[in-house]
């Protein structure tokens, strides 16, 4: 038996008077309280307001009891003995002063004989009457061990339907880490929709899987779902980085556990803007298959008291009801900057505690990709060992990064690079940050495209001697952010050279030489 339904068993078999579980799953619940009541001799007797209460074990009604108050009434004159008695979303009366009064009264009769009394509901709603009355139980969606044995099932009937089903022992560990964070119900659904699909069963049904997560998240209201298409070939440089993601993929494997490792927290990627760092974050998203979810900690602030902290609360239940997933907060500095100004009232400081506290003590699979580009910015809390498990200081592309850079973004739109000066352009290039490169590259291919030509090595270094990269506008910080890096963050690329970051007066030299 899991250790919530043994939770569940405990509370009944002690005679605790009213036990609310939390849940979205009634059927699944339902079936684990049916086979508890068998063990425990005990009916079950379930109650919904479209049909009164139902005897489950004859599938019959048990008098006119669909109005909330009749229900609360047959318990008390209810003659059977060891009844567990259910109440499905009855949190929706329990604003009504005449049925709280009535259920303490309940609740009251109930500790006096052998009965029980549960409400299911999926959200919890609690008036202060009846606190120290109800025992609060958060029941889990599926286990890994459960969805297994569902999947197991779903792969019997699909193979008794005529479907194909072909799955290795990783792709269907694959598929199982994929569907954690659906309810049953959900599972079932996404799986049967993949075999009627195409009538097969097997690896590509992920993609399918992720689409379903997507709703979960829509649904939210507070967190965006990415899909995952960017990949490492397109990411240049940060070779240690891709790496280190590259290892930390294999941390979520069940062989890892077994081996006592904890599921990764995180990094935090720290650096100049346009250097990948965003980029690297819906790459890891596609190489992992798993769900990205980018976190903008601007629409967790709210205007009533309290609603601030319930919006971070509930972006982290989201984020954790789809695991394994990737946590993306982008320019975490400038959702968090608030926590260091003395006019700010105590909400940063607050939504700021409950992140860095979830982020210190999950156990979830939640793998949190922060960006900042301004270190000063940071609270200093967030930079401490325990919080993520490296910080990883992004620089500007060295030569052979740049060259890379050119390269990728050249094929991604149907040139071919070996028509290029490649080198010719790296030299030119010094302090240029990736996304400049990528924008030199759409410039001059759109200035070609309008005079009816193809794209040619001179239109390209044009358009880089026509930019001043933003590395010449702010030397002072990235020597800043280089000297904090060297003793506080690890390098995301190999040391292979330090590149240059002149002043803006050296790049208007280099537009004055001409060709």
């Amino acid at each position: 038996m899991e250790d919530i339904e043994k939770e569940i068993f405990n509370c009944i078999k002690a005679r605790y008077p009213l036990i609310y579980i939390i849940s979205p799953e009634e059927r699944r619940l339902e079936r684990i309280l049916s086979d508890i009541s068998s063990r425990l001799k005990k009916n079950l007797f379930v109650w919904t307001s479209t049909k009164g209460f139902i005897d489950v074990k004859t599938d019959s009604p048990r008098g006119n009891t669909q109005d909330p108050l009749l229900a609360l009434d047959f318990i008390h004159t209810c003659k059977q003995e060891g009844v567990i008695f259910i109440l499905k979303d009855y949190h929706v009366y329990l604003e009504q002063h005449q049925i709280i009064r009535k259920l303490r009264d309940t609740i009251n009769f109930i500790i006096s004989t052998l009965n029980s009394l549960i409400l299911i509901s999926p959200i919890l709603r609690l008036p202060p009457e009846i606190e120290k009355e109800t025992t609060v139980i958060d029941y889990p969606l599926p286990t890994y061990q459960e969805i297994e044995r569902l999947i197991d099932g779903i792969i019997k009937n699909a193979r008794d339907q005529g479907a194909v089903v072909s799955l290795t022992s990783g792709e269907k560990e694959q598929i199982i880490k994929a569907v954690q964070g659906l309810t049953e119900m959900e599972i079932e659904n996404v799986l049967y929709k993949g075999v009627v699909r195409d009538g097969r069963l097997d690896a590509s049904d992920i993609s399918l899987i992720l689409r379903e997560k997507e709703q979960v998240v829509k649904k939210s209201g507070i967190m965006e779902f990415f899909p995952a298409k960017e990949n490492f070939e397109e990411v240049g440089g940060v070779d240690i980085l891709k790496r280190w993601l590259d290892r930390m993929k294999r941390s979520f494997e069940e062989k890892a556990k077994e081996r006592g490792l904890e599921a990764p927290k995180g990094c935090l990627l720290i650096g100049v803007p346009g250097c990948g760092k965003s980029y690297t974050a819906k790459a890891a998203s596609n190489f992992w298959q798993y769900p990205l979810l980018r976190l903008d900690i601007g629409r967790i602030f709210g205007a009533l008291v309290g609603q601030s902290e319930e919006n971070m609360r509930k972006a982290i239940k989201t984020a954790e009801s789809i695991a394994p997933c990737i946590l993306w907060v982008d320019e975490i500095e400038k959702g968090l900057s608030g926590t260091q100004s003395a006019l700010d009232s105590g909400v940063s400081s607050r939504v700021f505690g409950t992140f860095i506290t979830w982020l210190q003590e999950k156990n979830s699979q939640v793998f949190v990709i922060a960006t900042a580009n301004e270190i000063r910015q940071l609270p200093p809390e967030l930079l401490r060992k325990g919080r993520f498990d490296e910080i990883f200081f992004v620089d500007l592309p060295n030569s052979k990064e740049r060259e890379e850079i050119f390269s990728i973004h050249l094929k991604k739109r149907f040139l071919n690079p070996e028509g290029f000066s490649l080198k010719g352009f790296v030299e030119i290039t010094e302090g240029f940050s990736g996304s400049e490169i990528e924008q030199v590259i759409i410039s001059a291919i759109r200035e070609s495209y309008y005079e009816g030509r193809e794209t040619t090595t001179e239109d390209i270094v044009r358009n880089i001697k026509a930019t001043i990269p933003l590395s010449a506008m702010m030397k002072e910080r990235i020597d800043e952010m280089r000297g904090w890096a060297k003793n506080n963050a690890r390098p995301a690329s190999a040391p292979k050279e330090v590149v240059e970051v002149r002043p803006v007066n050296a790049y208007k030299r280099v537009l004055d030489l001409g060709d």
